[in-house]
């Protein structure tokens, strides 16, 4: 039997929920829905991003560290956010897999997610 349940909210641990929030928002152009002290959340439709702080949380290593799930974005200009991004402070790690079909950046808490040509 299927439950049918209806995706409403992605996690993300952090140590900074409002600060990473910020970025996603930048990124995303979501409305900031919720921030305090230990979460916030950026939404504009029937899924949103939330980000929960963590005592002591560590960033993933990438690539060391296999994600356990990651965010795949579509971009008309993959250069051009590329460098908007960098400037709200992703990195770009050097281990890039996608060659020209997509860029891994890593959130300003390193989190792994990456950007295509829509």
């Amino acid at each position: 039997m299927t439950v049918h349940a209806r995706l409403t909210t992605i996690t993300i641990d952090c140590a900074a929920p409002t600060a990473l929030a910020q970025f996603y928002r930048d990124l995303t152009g979501w409305k900031i829905t919720h921030s305090d002290a230990d979460s916030a959340g950026v939404g504009d439709g029937p899924i949103q991003l939330a980000f929960q702080r963590i005592d002591g949380y560590e960033s993933p290593r990438w690539p060391e560290d296999r994600a356990h799930a990651h965010l795949d974005l579509a971009v008309a200009d993959v250069d051009a956010a590329t460098e908007r991004l960098l400037s709200l402070g992703a990195t770009k790690p050097p281990f890039q897999p996608g060659r020209e079909e997509w860029t891994v950046l890593l959130d300003p808490e390193g989190h792994p997610f990456c950007i295509a040509k829509a």
